[in-house]
Parts: C-alpha cells; sequence; structure tokens
C-alpha cells in the first residue's frame, strides 16, 4: 500500500475537511498558508509585470480540471524558468499510476467545486498533500505561467502552483535539475550518466531501471543558446528533453541488437536513422519479434534507435529508480531502500571534505552492512544517493545548495565513531565523482558483501545543511547500531590508599576549595547528605580531574588556553563519555564560540555537568543514534 500524505496546511485541517468547510459556508477558498500576493510571487525583486489572481471561472466558460486525460499537451511553458519542472511533468503524464497519486483525480470543477485543490509530493521520506486556492497569476485574463495548450484546462497550472507553495515562492521555482522533480513526484532516487563516459554495461543498468518502471529520459547538450530546440539532420532536437519508453533485444543478422525506445514529448519530430519506423531493418528481423516490439509503440513522436547510435547522439541519460511503495505489483525487481538523516553543524560535525584532514572525521558517520551478493554475482549493486533538504525554501533567506560529496570506508570490526587517524592512513573504498552544489548527488557501485562506513559531507568546514541519505540496493542491507556506557573503577589501588592517607590529613582544605569550585562550575560535583566530601568521592574527582586536565593541555597544541569544538568528541570518548552526534552538536552550540574554540573554563563545566549526568544514571546511562 503506497505512504499515507500528510497535511502540510498550518492549521492541519485536510483537503476534504477545508473543502466541505467551504461547501457549508458557500464560499470558496482562499489559502491563508500561500495567499494571491506578490510575495508569493517573488521574493528577491518587485513583481515586474501588473499580475491579476484569477479563478479558472474568471478566465474562461466552463472550466475543466483534466479534459480528455493528462497529457504533454496539457504543458505550455509561462514566463517563469522553470523548464525542468515542466518536462518532469511531461515524463508524469507517461505513468498514469503515478501521476493519479501526484495529480488525485477527486477534484473538479463540479457540484463538489469549493476553489480548492490538493497534489501529492514526496519531500524527504514523505508524502505530502499539498492544499492550493485556484486563484492564478493571469495578465489580461491569460494565465502567464504554466498552462496547457486547452485554455479551459487547469490541472497543470494548479500543479505548478502547488509545487510553488511546496517551496515557498513561484521565483523558488527558477533553475533546477528534472530529476529533482521526478524524485519529488515518485520518492525515487536520480542517477546521472554521460553517454560518452558512462560504463559498459550501461544498457544493462538502464535495462534494470526500466524493468523495476523507472521514469528515465535523455537529452543533446547544446554549446549556445541559439543551438536550443535546433533539429538535427538526423530528426533529433538539441537542448530538449526525451522520454525513455523501453529497451530490447533483438537477433538480427545473426546476431543480438540492442535497442532502446524514445519518446518525443512533441508528438512529432522522430529520428530518421536506422531502425525508425520506416527503416528497412524491421523487414528482416523475425515478423513474430517485430510484432512483439512494436505493439505498445506510440503512434506520433516515438521511435527506435540502435542503443549504439543513441549513445552517439545524445549526451546525457537521467534515470529515476522508484522505491518499492511506488511501484506496481507486476513490476519485475523492487529494490530495497534504507534511509538516515542528519546534519551539518558547524563547530561540532561540519569538518568538511577529506582535504580538511583534522576536521573530516568529525563529519556525521554511518555504518552499513551489505549482506548479500547479486544474483549471479559475487558484488552487490548500491546507490548512494545524498540529499540537501529545504534549501529551495531557504532561498528567501540568502541560503541556497550547499557543495555536498560523500565517502565510503571499509569499517573496521567492533569499532564506533572513526578518528582523525583512521582517515589519514586509510584511503576510500568509493566516493562521489565530484562534490558540486547540488539537491542531490547520487552514485552506483557494485561492492563485496561487507562492513561499511559511510561519511556524507559538505567541501568547506562550517557550512550547515540538513540532509538525508539514502541506499538502494538489490539485496537487503543491514545498519549497525552502537551503544554506549558508562563505567568507574571499583578496586583502591596501592596508589589510591596513598591518596586516601594524604586526603585525610587535608579533607578540610580540600572541601573548601571544592566548594568554592563547585559553586563557579553550576554545583555540578555531588557530596554526601552531611553536605561534606567523602574520601570515595574525593578519589574519583581527583583522577577525573587529573585526566581531564591532561585532556585538555593535549588539545590546546597552541597552548593559548582553548581547544577545537571538533576535538570535543575526542577529549569526551578518552574521558569515558561516549556521546551521539545530536548530544555532541549541542554542546558544540553552547560551548564554543564564534572561532569554533572551547577555553578550559567551559571545557570543565561542560565535562563536569556531563560526569554528574552520568553519575545520576548510576553508569547505566545510554545514548543510542544510528549515526555514531
Amino acid at each position: 500500500m503506497p505512504a499515507k500524505s500528510i497535511s502540510t496546511q498550518a492549521d492541519g485541517k485536510t483537503f476534504e475537511q477545508l473543502r466541505q468547510e467551504c461547501l457549508q459556508k458557500k464560499k470558496l477558498f482562499e489559502d491563508p498558508d500561500f495567499p494571491a500576493c506578490d510575495s508569493s510571487l517573488y521574493y528577491s525583486q518587485s513583481v515586474p509585470i501588473n499580475f491579476e489572481w484569477k479563478r479558472p471561472g474568471e478566465l474562461c466558460e466552463n472550466p475543466e480540471f483534466i479534459v480528455g486525460g493528462a497529457d504533454r499537451t496539457d504543458i505550455c511553458q509561462g514566463a517563469l524558468g522553470d523548464c525542468w519542472l515542466l518536462a518532469a511533468i511531461a515524463s508524469l503524464t507517461l505513468h498514469k499510476e503515478t501521476l493519479t497519486r501526484v495529480v488525485p483525480n477527486d477534484q473538479g470543477f463540479d457540484r463538489s467545486y469549493a476553489g480548492i485543490f490538493h497534489f501529492q509530493f514526496w519531500q524527504h521520506n514523505r508524502w505530502l498533500d499539498v492544499v492550493v486556492d485556484d486563484r492564478l497569476p493571469a495578465v489580461r485574463n491569460r494565465l502567464v505561467l504554466l498552462h496547457s495548450a486547452s485554455n479551459n484546462e487547469f490541472w497543470s497550472a494548479l500543479l505548478e502552483k502547488a509545487y510553488a507553495k511546496l517551496n515557498g515562492s513561484y521565483e523558488s521555482l527558477k533553475g533546477g535539475s528534472t530529476l529533482e522533480a521526478m524524485e519529488d513526484f515518485t520518492g525515487g532516487v536520480g542517477e546521472t550518466y554521460e553517454t560518452k563516459s558512462a560504463p559498459t554495461d550501461l544498457f544493462n543498468i538502464m535495462k534494470k531501471a526500466y524493468d523495476r518502471g523507472s521514469m528515465m529520459g535523455c537529452s543533446i547538450d547544446i554549446t549556445s543558446s541559439a543551438e536550443s530546440e535546433a533539429q538535427t539532420a538526423s530528426g533529433l532536437v538539441k537542448g530538449h528533453a526525451y522520454s525513455i519508453t523501453g529497451l530490447e533485444e533483438v537477433n538480427y543478422r545473426g546476431k543480438k541488437v540492442k535497442l532502446i525506445r524514445i519518446r518525443n514529448p512533441w508528438g512529432q519530430v522522430e529520428w530518421n536513422g536506422a531502425w525508425s519506423d520506416e527503416s528497412r531493418e524491421w523487414n528482416v528481423i523475425d515478423s513474430s519479434e517485430k510484432k512483439r516490439i512494436l505493439q505498445n509503440s506510440m503512434d506520433d513522436g516515438e521511435f527506435w534507435m540502435e542503443f549504439e547510435d543513441f549513445k552517439a547522439n545524445y549526451d546525457k541519460i537521467e534515470i529515476c529508480n522508484l522505491t518499492p511503495d511506488s511501484l506496481t505489483d507486476d513490476t519485475k525487481r523492487k529494490w530495497e531502500v534504507n534511509m538516515f538523516e542528519g546534519n551539518w553543524i558547524r563547530g561540532s560535525t561540519a569538518g568538511g571534505c577529506r582535504n580538511f584532514i583534522d576536521t573530516f572525521w568529525t563529519n556525521p558517520q554511518f555504518k552499513l552492512t551489505l549482506l548479500h551478493a547479486d544474483d549471479n554475482n559475487d558484488k552487490c549493486s548500491v546507490v548512494i544517493a545524498l540529499m540537501q533538504k529545504n534549501r529551495r525554501a531557504l532561498r528567501k533567506e540568502g541560503l541556497d545548495l550547499q557543495t555536498i560529496g560523500f565517502a565510503l570506508y571499509e569499517a573496521p570490526a567492533d569499532e564506533d565513531h572513526l578518528g582523525k587517524d583512521f582517515f589519514r592512513y586509510n584511503g576510500s573504498k568509493a566516493r562521489s565523482k565530484t562534490y558540486i552544489n547540488v539537491r542531490e548527488i547520487s552514485e552506483r557501485f557494485t561492492l563485496p558483501p561487507g562492513n561499511y562506513l559511510l561519511v556524507p559531507t559538505t567541501f568547506q568546514p562550517h557550512d550547515e545543511a540538513d540532509f538525508i541519505i539514502r541506499i538502494f540496493s538489490e539485496k537487503a542491507a543491514g545498519t549497525m547500531y552502537d551503544i554506549y556506557g558508562w563505567d568507574l573503577p571499583e578496586e583502591e589501588t596501592d596508589e589510591e590508599k596513598g591518596l586516601r592517607r594524604m586526603f585525610e590529613k587535608i579533607a578540610a582544605c580540600v572541601h573548601i576549595l571544592l566548594v568554592m569550585y563547585v559553586i563557579c562550575l553550576d554545583r555540578s560535583i555531588q557530596v554526601d547528605n552531611s553536605g561534606q566530601l567523602e574520601f570515595q568521592e574525593f578519589k574519583v574527582f581527583w583522577e577525573k580531574m587529573k585526566k581531564w586536565i591532561m585532556l585538555f593541555i593535549s588539545y590546546d597544541t597552541d597552548r593559548s588556553g582553548k581547544m577545537s569544538s571538533y576535538e570535543l568528541r575526542i577529549a569526551l570518548k578518552a574521558a569515558g563519555m561516549h556521546l551521539n552526534t545530536k548530544l555532541l552538536q549541542l554542546l558544540g552550540l553552547r560551548f564554543a564560540d564564534e572561532n569554533y574554540d572551547i577555553d578550559f573554563d567551559d571545557y570543565l563545566t561542560c565535562i563536569v555537568r556531563l560526569e554528574n549526568m552520568f553519575s545520576e544514571y548510576k553508569g547505566t546511562f545510554l545514548l543510542l543514534s544510528m549515526n555514531v
């Protein structure tokens, strides 16, 4: 069953609740969360033209939600630079079940019309139900943004408005990748291949994707804007988004030939080379095979090519692999999916890339176990996708995409968060090809079964963002969890016996000094019920104090009286305190200064408070986290 969607309205009301309220009040819905005003259009400039917000009934007679089925003619670009979104919507119309989820069919301009519509999008492992009113920006009673070729059809314009609301404004949709919208329509994960440098098994990769029901597209690069949508002599169009609709192998003159089927959203202008609609190659193959391959071909705009011709003419391939809850029951294969969430926080977990070895190890670390090899193979096929969260919506706050990447290491047995020396002396087993400022970066790997450590990073240290990681594998993958505890020494050594004798002589003075110190440190050290410090407590405190001071000195490398907040994890671990990433991030934010340093007083305050917290739970305080 598909995952249930979550209402995004500020008041928590669902689409149906809001529609029924409007019908009862006999009033058309006006969305308070995305009002019909300039700020919903632009955030960085004044509105360049005089828009008017109009409902469909004010723009035409007899408006309809969908006319004759949703197809590529319903998608005409307007004044907004969001062609990447339109290309994804055009591809969406080829996947009817997916389309029905994104564009629910329980709405229209019939008796249930109340000026309210809703659409569903995937965001960070959740399906969201986004409600909008049907007031659309128009000039002289004509839609000026996305619109249908039919002037009385409005599903595509309303879909664009819902997607703009999801991302904060229409302006937030300027510039993007077709894969970004494909993922938001499906919950899938995207891969991009350059045909001239693709893996040798590219056809098999694409065939597997097709068998899984993945959405695929392709395009030809342009070298200048003048080449955009220029037609080549072979009937192909540059700078234009195509859909990939099939892959086959046929017997042709005693050998196997790989074929690919492509669709031009225009519904015309086709490839005129080998294996095109009327080419002689079709007359040579077996008639039953020809009938099998051509029976599902569309009449217009769709054509077959030999795969080698495809690679020679096209430059880029985009594949959106669908998650299991998006696939139909008759799909041949399904992905197994694992997901992790995390964030880069300056001063604690924003360590930057491997170039910055002193802080790289402080990045979030995730442990992954690949349990089983693929069928008929001794290795595991894995797609790793690292996605930044909410960056498009944050544009209005002056924030944009961070430059991101990741590295995968072979994980040592029985190790928790790995330190600087591990990364200094051990190379990665796999990594992203590059660091780039896109929403999601993904790579496909074939790896032996085993334990791995995944380290996602920004390129520069101190750059903050929230992220999710999704790992798609052909076979189920396991994850590791780490549990941390706290223990105190029990037996009294000869040194401790000598310390006891010294303590008994100076206990009163020590108690006075300690009380003064405790007052300065928020009274974090515990005394007994009499208000006096017992020897056992003093012994423990003395040993810990020596250790804490030596630890600080070892990390205060320049003797400035400060240590880097990125080193806090190591210092606390050496002190016997194993904390999860969330708590370490909070400590960094609480105690580090603007230069990500912690002075001795703050360091000691932090460690004494943690000691008190652990002692309160008598050694049983456990911190659990997927990211270690």
